[in-house]
């Protein structure tokens, strides 16, 4: 009797050749439709919890409700309203009340080969008292992180240092008091001391961008910064929000800028997180609106942001903060077509924790750079920060239709309907 071929052992292993094959013809480097992947550190339990978060959080007209009931709730300081806010949308999208809290998720990224980008969730400060306060957990968080080979980041906000309404009188072109000028070097020290500790510990500081109003002396601050520490590697990295009608030529200046000062520009994309707040202002107050017209223009910036960031590799260190599955599969493309190693230092992908786990975990399983940014911080601190996650989820055209759909899927792999 003949004998036939060799049985296959794992169906798996085809599916996963038919699946290459595929991408190879479609052009897409990583596949992140992959939910098994995407959802392997979740159980069945805290998926079905996320499937029902983000289910609640489809509801705009709820998330209104509950931001403002939220609030008002924490500034009253009811415990109960805390508990639920803790284990509910805090516990998506945060690591834990304290660094030692937030270990074990910083060690199931790990586990995944994706790194962590450390926040103090803590932002809209007031008091001397508070923004030292902040950077001493800022730089807390840098001295932990260098004991770890999974966290080469934390980051930061300059209103987390910095009272708001000095940063508007700066940008304004108010002349400084003798208040207002001890207030601003107070903050230049502070941002000074958390860049000093991140270039001595061998970490990074990404700073994030704000609103458009206190953006230039937020710039200043960070490009001093750059000229400072920059020299030898990017220790100090500006955040570039693509969908300000400014920003791509305000990348190009900065690159030019850092060139001729004889440091790295460290960028991090993104698109930007204060649409609605910047279009009602600029509609008040009778200005141009700075943000790009359509998402198409704002998409077209951030993907030609990325392609002058990798044709000038060699002197940007930069990051691609994005939940944007084109935007990512693009930058992916790019780096293979230029022979770049997918584990270059220079070049990251970057989502936020709680978000997008099949762009980071697909992009990670298949080599390149993911760091995934996780707030830590009291629940009372991140609020603002959670508020934003819940509203920018519900609005029309949010992630959240989209989370919810790969987990549903994933549910449904698992046979959980």
């Amino acid at each position: 009797m003949k004998k036939l071929g060799k049985p296959v052992q794992d169906i798996t292993k085809i599916r996963k050749v038919v699946e290459e094959v595929m991408n190879e013809e479609t052009g897409n480097v990583v596949r992140f439709d992959d939910t098994e992947t995407a959802f392997k550190m979740k159980t069945d339990e805290e998926l079905k919890k996320s499937a029902w978060l983000f289910g609640m959080m489809n509801r705009h007209w709820l998330v209104g409700i509950g931001s403002k009931v939220g609030l008002a709730a924490i500034r009253m300081h009811l415990p109960f309203v805390e508990s639920i806010v803790k284990n509910t949308i805090y516990e998506q999208f945060c690591g834990g009340t304290t660094l030692l809290n937030s270990e074990p998720v910083i060690n199931r990224l790990s586990e995944q080969n994706t790194f962590t980008i450390l926040d103090y969730g803590v932002e809209a400060k007031e008091t001397e008292e508070d923004f030292n306060n902040t950077m001493n957990e800022v730089i807390r968080a840098i001295e932990f992180a260098s004991r770890r080979k999974d966290i080469p980041v934390v980051s930061t906000k300059v209103t987390g240092m910095a009272r708001f309404g000095l940063l508007e009188s700066i940008q304004r072109g108010d002349t400084f008091t003798k208040e207002t000028r001890a207030e601003y070097k107070n903050v230049l020290k502070r941002i000074d001391a958390v860049c000093h500790t991140a270039a001595q510990k061998g970490i990074s500081v990404y700073i994030d961008a704000e609103e458009s109003w206190i953006q230039d002396p937020i710039d200043h601050f960070v490009n001093m910064m750059m000229r400072r520490y920059n020299k030898e590697r990017a220790v100090v990295y500006n955040t570039f929000q693509m969908y300000r009608k400014d920003r791509l030529q305000f990348l190009i200046t900065s690159f030019n800028q850092a060139k001729r000062g004889g440091y790295i520009l460290g960028a991090k994309l993104v698109r930007g997180a204060y649409m609605e707040k910047e279009r009602q202002r600029a509609r008040e107050m009778g200005y141009p609106d700075p943000i790009n017209p359509t998402k198409e223009a704002s998409d077209k910036m951030y993907n030609d942001g990325l392609r002058f960031a990798i044709d000038h590799v060699d002197e940007i260190s930069f990051v691609a903060g994005s939940h944007n599955e084109q935007s990512s599969q693009l930058l992916a493309q790019l780096m293979d077509e230029k022979g770049l190693d997918r584990n270059d230092r220079r070049i990251w992908f970057s989502q936020l924790y709680g978000m997008s786990d099949n762009l980071s975990f697909n992009l990670a399983e298949a080599g390149y750079n993911v760091v995934k940014y996780l707030p830590f911080g009291p629940v009372a601190e991140t609020l603002p920060y959670l508020i934003r996650r819940a509203e920018e989820n519900s609005a029309a055209g949010g992630q959240t239709s989209r989370e919810l759909n790969l987990i549903e899927k994933e549910l449904h792999r698992r046979g959980i309907d």
